[in-house]
């Protein structure tokens, strides 16, 4: 386990021999077969090789302790106990069976019940379901479902009940979906979480007048999204006045193991099932939910399935019978205690900031709204906020739920995570601290979407993207001002451009982060923009949009013009060509192009010819002679490469655009000195040519940075030591002779 966890090697000596990388997994079966050492460490590496890859910025992993490896040893257990033979084996299995669910019926306050363990946590309540059906039909067991055409069978669940739980049990039980009534929550009196108790008394005296079969109620005790508890009590006084079976579910089931509990949960010690999710709440991994249930009949519960006379079935509850001996009445209670007073530490806290609001009884909180019409974008930005917040205090366990009133909330259920993930209260502090670190980014993103709207609507060339769910400052998008392009070459400049566009967003030197936008969105070809800040300048930021789209669009036009330049003086140098060929032939003569003949001819005679050679200027794309190349590099001993020029637009490190002055702290620097340091910052990357200082009594040679013609002293200065007089050119050679150069290094 320990190989597995830590992603180590295995102690063996020669594991390292052995190590199977992910390139020599063998895909058949080896047919010598390999051994344990080996095959775990192809686990090992199947378990691990997405680490280097991903590299996921947060990542949750179960904090799996003693009490794990007590649950994951029961299922070893379990394989090597079926080996038993069958009267042992009865007893060992009848003994753990009875311990277990002795213990949970105590701890959990639920007198004279049964247990049935399963893995799919829906499966006892279809297991219960079945249980009533044989029950309320007594010839169901040999007449199947032709009996239930005499009384339609309905199963009411809440409003609030998990997602597909109804129409599971339909297709499970092969009933029609008209069996299941979805009772609503209140709407005028009562928490808006919990079920209408009156509506529900409505919906089963108009289903037992139209002659259906009220069968069974689910419950909850802590509603999957807010954590809600319904009116258990006066539930089962429902039930029992229509003769149902009451089945309660829920995270709040836990708190039934404490000395103290709160009324509405205490009530769900009389349901006549409920179903018990051990394995979050007390951190075991792999160990089954639990079925408690009471019924007299035990040849009903064992058509419906509730128990099994195999006794590998029984075996099941192994993992919990080890683990519940391991942690002991107080290390469950303790558990569920500590998660229950974190609720209530972050509830607390939760109070006294202004812009969050709490939805449920003891978990999960929500952006409040500012205005109407926009619960999209307040649900964005809680998806945003519960994102960083995941990322920032992982062991918080933080996670989204979607409300049907609240919209997106980010929800706190330490119950489900604070023993995998060893929650503390420290955590819950870090949480709150970093909670309220974003909460003025939200609000000052959410201010200054309005803004940035307004600015985009004032470039002609800006369209704004309206997308709700982005969470952030908005989206633009840069329209090409060229008409007369078609609709498909329009969308491919449109692409082109804010491609081109976010690449030189992304590389400013400012907070703002620009992306795609979400990777299944609506919008395409549009540049998103993320959280902004209290100093953000908005119409600094748009204009900044607005100006490299119009530089990005000019040089695509640039370099079209240029193509088209470059074709016609190409086609007009080809011309030239060919009339300097035809010059040439009538100047030399026929003879002299003839390879022997004319090599003879042209050593007797030799021939000057007075054909000039051409250049294509690129920027005034025209063809031009190369006699001036050629005399200016008679002048300088050679050519010399243009100066690269350096840019002078770097911005110091730490220093951000789109900030208004005043607002930027520390990262603020005055116009003077932020122009010195840039300049002084471009120097040291892109050293700039010295001119070398003149020796005393001696000549120096400068070689001209550029094919411009250089510039020469209109007088010559006396030097100071002796009087005499020194320049920096040597004498002026002859027509026709290069001047002799001074090697420089350069």
């Amino acid at each position: 386990m320990k190989i597995l966890e830590d992603g180590g090697k295995a102690s063996d000596p020669d594991a390292d021999r052995r190590q199977f990388s992910r390139s020599s997994i063998p895909g058949p079966l080896q047919g010598d077969g390999q051994d344990v050492a080996s095959i775990l460490q192809l686990v090992q590496n199947l378990m691990h090789e997405d680490e280097e890859e991903d590299k996921p910025s947060h990542r949750r992993m179960q904090n799996v302790g003693e009490q794990g490896h007590m649950a994951l040893l029961g299922h070893s257990l379990a394989a090597y106990i079926s080996v038993l033979d069958r009267e042992r084996l009865r007893k060992l299995i009848t003994r753990i069976a009875s311990d277990t669910t002795l213990w949970l019926c105590r701890l959990f306050r639920y007198e004279s019940g049964s247990a049935y363990y399963h893995e799919d946590d829906r499966e006892g309540l279809l297991k219960v379901c079945r249980l009533v059906i044989n029950t309320r039909y007594e010839d169901y067991s040999t007449e199947g479902y032709t009996v239930l055409n005499s009384r339609q069978p309905v199963i009411y669940q809440s409003a609030t009940c998990r997602p597909g739980l109804g129409q599971h049990l339909c297709s499970q039980l092969a009933l029609p979906l008209s069996s299941l009534c979805t009772v609503p929550c209140n709407t005028m009196f009562g928490s808006q979480h919990q079920m209408d108790i009156a509506l529900l008394d409505k919906l089963i005296r108009e289903d037992v007048e139209t002659g259906k079969l009220p069968l069974l109620l689910i419950a909850n005790a802590g509603t999957p999204g807010a954590g809600h508890t319904d009116k258990l009590g006066r539930l089962k006084e429902l039930c029992e006045q229509y003769g149902m079976w009451l089945h309660i579910e829920g995270v709040n089931l836990a708190t039934l193991a404490l000395w103290e509990v709160s009324s509405p949960v205490t009530a769900a010690t009389r349901s006549d099932s409920m179903t018990l999710t051990l394995g979050p709440w007390l951190g075991l991994p792999a160990v089954p939910a639990v079925t408690l249930y009471r019924h007299e009949d035990p040849a009903l519960s064992l058509a419906a399935g509730l128990t099994s006379s195999q006794p590998v079935e029984k075996l099941r509850a192994l993992p919990l019978w080890l683990s519940l001996q391991y942690l002991g009445h107080d290390g469950i209670v303790e558990k569920i205690r500590h998660a229950v007073e974190l609720s209530q530490q972050l509830l607390e806290k939760l109070k006294t900031l202004a812009s969050i609001k709490t939805s449920v009884e003891s978990s999960g909180g929500s952006v409040e709204g500012y205005f109407a019409g926009e619960r999209e974008v307040l649900d964005s930005l809680n998806r945003w906020l519960c994102e960083q917040l995941a990322q920032l205090v992982p062991a918080s366990g933080v996670d989204i739920v979607e409300l049907e009133d609240e919209g997106t909330c980010v929800r706190f259920t330490p119950l489900m995570t604070a023993a995998a993930l060893g929650t503390q209260r420290c955590d819950v502090d870090l949480l709150v601290e970093r909670l309220i670190e974003l909460i003025p980014v939200l609000n000052c993103t959410l201010r200054l979407r309005l803004d940035f709207r307004e600015e985009v609507y004032r470039h002609s060339a800006l369209s704004y993207i309206e997308d709700l769910s982005w969470p952030g400052l908005g989206a633009v998008r840069y329209e090409p001002r060229v008409e007369e392009l078609t609709d498909s070459k329009r969308k491919l400049e449109v692409e082109k451009i804010n491609s081109e566009l976010l690449v030189k967003l992304g590389d400013l030197d400012a907070d703002l982060i620009f992306s795609t936008g979400l990777e299944f969105g609506p919008e395409k070809d549009c540049i998103f923009i993320g959280m902004a800040t209290e100093d953000l300048d908005v119409a600094e930021l748009v204009d900044t949009i607005a100006a490299l789209g119009r530089d990005i669009e000019e040089n695509g036009r640039l370099l079209e013009n240029m193509t088209e330049v470059v074709r016609k003086g190409i086609q007009e140098a080809e011309l030239q060509l060919q009339k300097d060929n035809q010059d040439k032939l009538m100047e030399e003569g026929v003879l002299r192009q003839i390879p022997l003949v004319g090599s003879v001819l042209n050593w007797f005679s030799p021939f000057q010819s007075t054909v000039k050679g051409r250049t294509f200027n690129l920027a005034a794309g025209s063809l031009d002679s190369t006699e001036p190349t050629y005399s200016m590099k008679a002048q300088t001993g050679g050519l010399v490469s243009p100066e690269t020029p350096t840019s002078s637009a770097k911005r110091l490190p730490g220093q951000r655009l789109f900030r208004r002055e005043g607002a930027g702290g520390s990262d603020s620097h005055s116009e003077t000195s932020s122009v010195g340091q840039a300049e002084d910052f471009s120097r040291e990357r892109f050293p700039q040519p010295t001119t070398p200082s003149p020796v005393q009594d001696e000549a120096v040679s400068v070689v001209p940075e550029s094919p411009e013609i250089p510039q020469v002293p209109a007088e010559p200065e006396p030097t100071q030591e002796k009087g005499e007089v020194g320049t920096q050119e040597k004498e002026r050679q002859p027509d026709g002779q290069d001047a002799p150069v001074e090697e420089t290094g350069r």
